[in-house]
């Protein structure tokens, strides 16, 4: 496999794979260390669910700078390193039990984010812009995502065993040894580097650093406060009058507008034969929106289904494995003091505080009654956040059948033009979400816990939309934008995955609203069905931008 590819690919890969294991080991627990009462900060599901999506959503809007920094001043090897180290030191500060803490160490991850995700993307690109590897770039990508997923797939593993040993500080420092030790073999790599790692400096025609932090920046920060602080019309549902449900999510938007506005000036600013190609970009960007919105409900809603409506019990030799290799929870069937809930898994407050109820555990709250244990009894249950380890899985398992049927299709000159893989992937996770319908009716609405297999299915399918996706605009990224804002436009593709991270997280915090779960995914079909026909209708113009450049 590496044999026809850059020397440099597998440490790059596992570079990645490193970083990855300790972003998603963070991301797998960050939602459920918020709502946990007693060791976390007994947020509401709609309160983690805001917080959690602001964090996701300004994690990769810093790209947007970073990448221009890159570019610019300091190269990308020197940028990869200090945003490596940043979300490093910022992972093992998460678990410090303080809410200033958690903010300062989200900032660190955020801008660390910055720096590293798009100029390793960058990087890779760069050895594909070689000519004896150009053919091979979709593949390169394929191969690079995979080792993506294979660090998001082991890594919620130690984060469940170390959070059931020591706690949640313990989990969150495994996550940032993961993203130290991707640093180092970021390191080892040098030399098969050359000058690829190199800053391509301010060429002619270039907006000056200044004018982008006087003109895009600041007013962006601006633009940000005037969010937090406007108000729009109090309802019962929006109490505090923010305009689109919470102060956070009406800053992140007014903050977007200048970035927005960059973007769009790059394409009116363009020469005449940059144009088309940006564009082009421009338009998957707004449209891939929709999927991450949908996409990114895996550490949200959908760790919320995992957590209270799957049923994780565990029993005989499963049960005897899982436990020693210190991954289940042992819970007993016994009135005590807990939180109280409503019938809709809603935590009751009272003046801010949890108010507290006589009962059995939450997790047997929708046990089928010829299920419930004997009073006393123990019950094994895997822990909850194993759930964020199927997607990943499933790309693993997927990969490389994907890039074996695009291989085929290359040799027979059939393969499909990298927008066209975009709009079959859009289509595709969409029809994921219907399984999460049936599931809502398979579990009667939440009334009875049904099979992870559930969870498995959705994410199988949603996971060759991602295939034919995510990959697939990073390369087209790389094959399209001009080469003096490279890390610009990938920035530009950060900013589009931002955007729909936020978003993502508004969609979650309206699941408390929802009580008939169904409806929920209802309106994320229709959302992705939405980008699927806008795709498709833009298919023509983008495809004979891909052919004037002579890409596919």
């Amino acid at each position: 496999m590496w044999k026809s590819h850059p020397k440099a690919l597998p440490y790059l890969f596992l570079s990645e794979m490193w970083e990855r294991f300790g972003y998603y080991l963070m991301i797998g627990i960050f939602t459920l260390y918020l709502k946990d009462v007693e060791a976390g900060f007994a947020m509401t599901e709609s309160e983690a669910s805001d917080l959690y999506g602001t964090f996701i959503a300004l994690v990769f809007l810093t790209p947007f700078i970073g990448g221009l920094v890159a570019d610019r001043y300091f190269g990308y090897r020197k940028s990869i390193i200090i945003g490596g180290l940043m979300m490093g030191v910022g992972y093992l500060m998460m678990g410090i039990h303080s809410l200033p803490m958690l903010y300062l160490a989200m900032t660190l991850v955020i801008i660390g984010n910055g720096f590293f995700k798009p100029n390793i993307s960058t990087l890779l690109g760069n050895f594909y812009n070689d000519e004896q590897y150009k053919d091979k770039k979709d593949e390169g990508y394929n191969i690079f995502y995979m080792g993506i997923n294979v660090g998001a797939f082991i890594c919620n593993f130690f984060g469940a065993a170390f959070k059931i040993l020591f706690g949640w500080k313990a989990a969150f420092a495994v996550a940032g040894v993961g993203m130290f030790i991707g640093v180092i073999v970021f390191l080892l790599g040098t030399k098969h580097y050359g000058d690829k790692t190199e800053k391509k400096g301010v060429q002619p025609g270039d907006m000056p650093f200044w004018k982008i932090v006087m003109f895009i920046l600041v007013p962006s920060v601006v633009f940000g406060v005037i969010g937090w602080l406007i108000k729009g019309v109090a309802s019962d549902v929006n109490t505090d009058s923010a305009i689109f449900g919470s102060d956070s999510t009406d800053a992140f938007i007014f903050a977007c507008i200048p970035v927005v506005l960059f973007y769009s000036s790059l394409y009116f600013r363009a020469k005449e034969d940059e144009k088309r190609p940006i564009g082009a970009l421009l338009a998957i960007f707004s449209v891939v929106i929709l999927f991450w919105a949908v996409f990114k409900l895996n550490g949200s809603a959908l760790n919320n289904w995992g957590d209270k409506y799957t049923d994780r019990q565990l029993t005989g030799t499963s049960q005897k494995i899982a436990s020693k290799l210190v991954l289940t929870d042992t819970l007993i069937y016994k009135k005590d003091s807990v939180a109280l809930y409503d019938k809709a898994f809603r935590i009751q407050k009272e003046d801010g505080k949890v108010i507290k109820t006589y009962d059995h555990p939450l997790y047997f709250r929708n046990v089928a009654k010829d299920k419930l244990p004997k009073e006393n009894e123990e019950v094994f249950t895997w822990s909850s956040n194993l759930s964020q380890s199927i997607n990943p899985f499933w790309v693993i398992v997927l990969t490389p059948l994907v890039v074996a049927f695009f291989t085929y299709l290359r040799s027979r000159k059939k393969e499909p033009s990298t927008p066209t893989k975009i709009a079959f992937g859009l289509f595709i996770s969409a029809l994921s979400v219907l399984v999460m319908v049936l599931a809502v009716k398979a579990g009667n609405n939440g009334s009875e816990k049904v099979s992870v297999l559930w969870l498995f299915a959705n994410y199988g399918v949603i996971t060759i939309g991602e295939l034919l996706l995510s990959p697939m605009g990073l390369s087209v990224v790389s094959k399209l934008s001009p080469r003096n804002i490279t890390s610009l436009m990938m920035g530009g593709w950060f900013l589009a995955t931002s955007i729909g991270n936020k978003l993502s997280g508004v969609l979650a915090s309206m699941w408390d609203s929802y009580d008939n779960k169904a409806d929920f995914f209802w309106v994320n079909f229709g959302l992705l069905m939405f980008a699927t026909l806008l795709m498709f209708t833009l298919l023509k113009k983008l495809n004979k931008v891909m052919k004037e450049k002579g890409i596919n």
